[in-house]
């Protein structure tokens, strides 16, 4: 499965993905073409407080730190790392801790992007029906996907309608989008375990899919497993990019 290929994505979209990962940074860090930029951040959303946050998209990165000692560290160990290289490592992270040790991890992530061109919706075979992003078929299904899959899903925080697929009146499947800067939808998707693999996950994305692009929203999905990558390729989602977090090591 490919796993970064920056000539497959339009400019226009990579532009756009990356001035919202840049926002995010909370600062006026940005994305070089060619190059690994490592910016003081210490209110970056890229990782968690403290953390360090590594976000490749296409031929470009961008770091963020929480400090000066550290933006130094980050900077000797990454000295002659370029984009490409550190996608590679990003997408095996006991390559990465040879040269930057750590803690702890987060992802890593691949991030996919949709050009509106390019959006294939899946073939519909059950009724997607829109509901509230508060209903509470919602919070029960997220309750029986437990914590993990629930977290990972993001579907809690949404700020859109969900679209969502009912067997015998409860909720099985649904997928709706947060508003992110720069008319960002980020995508969230869950499948009640007992009915994964029959097709549904696809289907009420398309539909959530759907209904940002009718936003003129730019449509981001971002995953960690095989199963929703597959998904996402799918629907016409390109892989743009790959994020990862670190609480590194002390030095």
């Amino acid at each position: 499965m490919t796993t970064h290929d920056p000539a497959a994505v339009s400019p226009s979209v990579l532009d756009r993905a990356r001035a919202v990962w840049s926002r995010l940074t909370g600062t006026d860090a940005e994305f070089a073409p060619g190059r690994t930029n490592v910016a003081v951040a210490p209110a970056s959303l890229l990782s968690p407080p403290g953390w360090a946050g590594l976000v490749v998209l296409g031929d470009a990165a961008l770091v963020t730190v929480p400090d000066s000692p550290t933006a130094g560290l980050v900077t000797a160990a990454l000295q002659g790392l370029g984009p490409d290289e550190l996608a590679g490592e990003l997408a095996e992270p006991g390559r990465l801790r040879e040269r930057l040790p750590f803690h702890d991890l987060l992802g890593p992530a691949h991030l996919l992007f949709l050009a509106p061109a390019l959006f294939r919706p899946a073939a519909r075979t059950a009724d997607v029906e829109r509901v509230s992003g508060d209903d509470p078929e919602l919070l029960a299904l997220l309750d029986r996907c437990g914590p993990g899959d629930a977290a990972e899903s993001a579907l809690a925080g949404i700020t859109s309608t969900a679209k969502a697929v009912r067997q015998d009146g409860v909720i099985v499947a649904a997928a709706g989008h947060e508003l992110w800067p720069h008319g960002t939808a980020h995508l969230s998707i869950l499948t009640d375990p007992g009915f994964r693999r029959r097709g549904l996950a696809a289907q009420v994305a398309s539909a959530a899919v759907a209904d940002a692009l009718d936003q003129g929203l730019l449509a981001q999905w971002r995953a960690r497993s095989p199963a929703s990558r597959r998904i996402a390729h799918s629907l016409g989602f390109q892989e743009t990019g790959l994020q990862l977090s670190l609480r590194l090591a002390d030095r």
